[in-house]
């Protein structure tokens, strides 16, 4: 008899994703045990409506789940929690909650029963625009239910929190496991054609996990007072030290580390063991540090947030190198006001060889290019299942979507699959509506051929909100990315071209890329 297909798995298999809560701990106490999310079968599933379908006899897949120590106070007990629960639960310990979540990739089914428009069954559906992102960024979402319940639908007359807390770092810090070995529908999700992990898609979870600590630390626990808007407002440079596998676990874990009036920066650890290093010291794939801004949900404008207090050595040093970040950051916004003066010399030498390029382009040199003819375009209209739990569009999805537009334009101007190495510094200038006319613009910036072996390809994504009705286009990312090409395709004897300008902007461009690498 011939088995069923996989796209019959697609469509048919019953995914839950759950989240327990274990224990609840005051915000005034020491330090908390770090809270991790795992991908477990869920051994019970409470009470709600989900889409499932019948499950094909004879096959068994294991359903990944989620299971995080959550600081929020909650009304009834998880059907599934032992009393013996290894994390440390006793009799004195709170209530805890099961989650169930749909799997992004089921499919309803005829004996569904319907839901209510009028009842608080269909507020989740539009509460969770994660269910159309990653499993990972739906579930952690789904972790902030109490505070996304009270920002979406704040009281009108509610007033601002007045009391602070005093947060250590291990009182946000969180943990992810992807069961990558173990869980076949989970690999496939983020599989990319070379079986390495998406990096598109990872930097999305990245995003939605530095909320998800973000929200932890703002949290007050208060209902009756208005509640805060956490916006990314930077990612500091990503560095990928070794390529990560999708065939072996992976590991993201992070927490707050140094806090401002109503800035929040924290330190995300990317890390995957292998037989080879399989010991506490195992190095890290990759860090990162985002920054958030905490915003009044009523007025719009900052709002302060609680204290931090670091304690262990590591937390403390952690805390002085992002004040001394915070200073440089400042220090290059004043000196870049000043470089008019310093750089006619270098633009002319940028622009020299353009000018041969668009004055005599028989006599130009070969092995170069123009920036303007490596230049891609990618459009779209943001949805609504793009968006974030604030109702805007999700910055880990235009991260992932120019990470994408970057990987295409290295790989059609190198002719070799290129490997990705960093994203530099990105700010998120304004935000992006549901609605939006979005536009992706890429090209080549400049590349780096001192090292044969290794050549540099550094890729500019700008995305544009258009909108036509105004007439009006603003900017509202620039990113960065870096790549390069297997070592076995420059001995081949693939050769990559140098890129130059042809205009004073993109030579000044380049200029401020150079400078900001080399700072």
């Amino acid at each position: 008899m011939r088995p069923p297909s996989r796209s019959f798995f697609h469509l048919s298999r019953p995914f839950s994703i759950a989240f327990n809560a274990i224990k609840l701990r005051p915000s005034g106490s020491g330090s908390a045990t770090p809270k991790h999310i795992s991908l477990d079968p869920v051994q019970q599933i409470a009470k709600t409506t989900t889409f499932s379908s019948q499950k094909p006899k004879n096959i068994q897949l294991k359903p990944p789940t989620f299971t995080q120590t959550r600081d929020f106070s909650s009304a009834s007990l998880n059907p599934s929690q032992k009393k013996d629960d290894s994390v440390g639960s006793n009799s004195n310990s709170p209530p805890s909650n099961t989650i169930p979540v749909v799997s992004i990739f089921t499919s309803p089914s005829e004996s569904s029963p319907p839901i209510d428009a009028s009842s608080s069954l269909r507020k989740p559906i539009s509460l969770w625009p994660g269910k159309y992102h990653s499993p990972v960024t739906n579930a952690l979402w789904e972790a902030r239910s109490r505070i996304s319940e009270r920002q979406i639908d704040p009281p009108k007359e509610a007033p601002t929190q007045s009391g602070f807390f005093t947060k250590t770092p291990s009182q946000s810090r969180t943990s992810i496991v992807y069961n990558f070995s173990g869980d076949y529908v989970l690999r496939e999700q983020y599989r990319d054609p070379w079986n390495e992990v998406r990096i598109g898609r990872l930097l999305e979870d990245l995003d939605a996990l530095a909320g998800t600590i973000c929200g932890k630390h703002c949290c007050n626990d208060d209902s009756t007072t208005r509640p805060l808007i956490l916006v990314t407002a930077s990612v500091d440079k990503m560095v990928l030290k070794k390529p990560i596998r999708v065939d072996t676990d992976l590991k993201i874990a992070g927490a707050v580390i140094w806090v401002g009036r109503s800035s929040i920066e924290l330190q995300l650890e990317v890390t995957q063991s292998t037989e080879e290093t399989s010991h506490p010291s195992d190095p890290i794939a990759l860090t990162a540090n985002f920054t958030f801004v905490a915003r009044d949900s009523k007025t719009g404008k900052s709002a302060p947030v609680n204290r931090l207090l670091p304690e262990t050595e590591q937390e403390k040093m952690l805390w002085e190198e992002s004040e001394e970040r915070n200073k440089s950051r400042k220090r290059k916004i004043e000196h870049k006001r000043d470089l008019a003066n310093g750089e006619v010399d270098r633009l002319e030498a940028l622009l020299a060889e353009g000018r041969v390029f668009c004055d005599m382009p028989a006599l130009a040199n070969r092995d170069s290019i123009l920036m303007r003819d490596t230049h891609l375009e990618n459009s779209l209209i943001c949805q609504p299942q793009q968006r974030n739990i604030h109702g805007r569009i999700f910055g880990g999805f235009l991260m992932n979507r120019a990470f994408e537009l970057a990987f295409s334009t290295a790989y059609a101007f190198a002719g070799a699959m290129p490997c990705f190495l960093e994203v530099d510094h990105v700010d998120f200038l304004k935000p992006v509506d549901v609605g939006d006319f979005l536009r992706f613009k890429s090209c080549v910036l400049y590349t780096e051929l001192h090292n044969p072996e290794q050549p540099l390809i550094n890729i500019e994504v700008v995305a544009h909100v258009t909108r036509p009705e105004l007439r009006s286009s603003e900017i509202s990312n620039t990113f960065h990315f870096t790549f390069t090409v297997r070592p076995d395709a420059m001995k081949n004897g693939l050769k990559i071209r140098n890129v130059v300008p042809a205009t004073e902007e993109e030579a000044r461009r380049v200029l401020e890329r150079m400078d900001a690498e080399n700072s």
